[in-house]
């Protein structure tokens, strides 16, 4: 029986904040009519159940420190496997187009005359703070919201990140938990100190884990984080809407006085 050599297509699939239940309905589909998947460390494991049982899963996370690949390898990986099993589906964390290098690679790939169809995911910018119940925008507290990341090419922070900071809005901070005294120092030159703060580890898993406090208590949150795991930073009044922020300055207060 003549076999015929499949189509080198890609799906570049959003897989969601954390949990495989907030993949969308389409990038589901499409998990399952893939021939090969290349999937990132904010991905999670559970999804790869979805995909047809024989096909490879190839692990091209990148984690602080920790990178199996780099971009430029992870861009002729999708092109590679391509042309070899014929629908990659590359799997990011979140959206691919918010700090997720998912243009990067759509053109890599499009370069080589393969189609990439883009299935967009549920920002982990949006999902996580929701997830613990903090609103990024709320009517009278704040009308606007500042999605930035915390690590530019250069190493430092952008431009974008002052005028975030000289807002009013809410910020949403992605990939700065190792910089979050660095961040809440650059805020308060802005800000008031009392500035309600945020960060969120593990977000939508079982793990997940939100510490609250404020601006002035950037030193003492920064040690009862893990470091090596990544999280969203969220500054702004809609903080205090999260139910253990109250109890946690209380918690502050009475640990001051002690």
């Amino acid at each position: 029986m003549k076999q015929y050599k499949k189509e080198a297509r890609v799906t570049l699939v959003g897989a969601g904040p954390g949990s495989s239940d907030l993949i969308t309905v389409r990038g589901l589909r499409a998990l399952k009519r893939a021939d090969v998947v290349l999937y990132d460390a904010l991905t999670d494991a559970d999804l790869l159940t979805e995909a047809p049982r024989h096909i490879p899963n190839i692990y091209v996370g990148k984690r602080c420190g920790k990178h199996s690949f780099n971009q430029d390898e992870i861009n002729a990986l999708i092109v590679e496997n391509a042309f070899r099993y014929g629908h990659v589906v590359r799997l990011k964390g979140g959206d691919p187009f918010v700090f997720g290098r998912g243009m990067e690679e759509v053109e890599y790939a499009e370069s080589f005359g393969i189609p990439v169809e883009v299935v967009p995911g549920v920002s982990n910018a949006i999902a996580v703070p929701a997830s613990q119940g903090i609103p990024v925008t709320k009517r009278g507290v704040s009308n606007s919201f500042w999605v930035v990341t915390a690590t530019t090419k250069e190493g430092g922070l952008s431009k974008d990140f002052q005028l975030a900071a000289q807002s009013s809005g809410t910020l949403v901070i992605l990939m700065g938990v190792r910089k979050l005294v660095e961040i809440a120092k650059e805020i308060g030159k802005y800000r008031k100190s009392y500035t309600p703060l945020a960060v969120v580890q593990n977000g939508t898993l079982p793990n997940e884990n939100c510490i609250t406090g404020t601006l002035n208590d950037a030193v003492h949150m920064s040690s009862e984080l893990d470091l090596s795991c990544p999280g969203i930073i969220i500054v702004g009044d809609v903080v205090a809407d999260h139910p253990s922020f109250f109890e946690d300055a209380i918690q502050r207060v009475v640990g001051m006085e002690l």
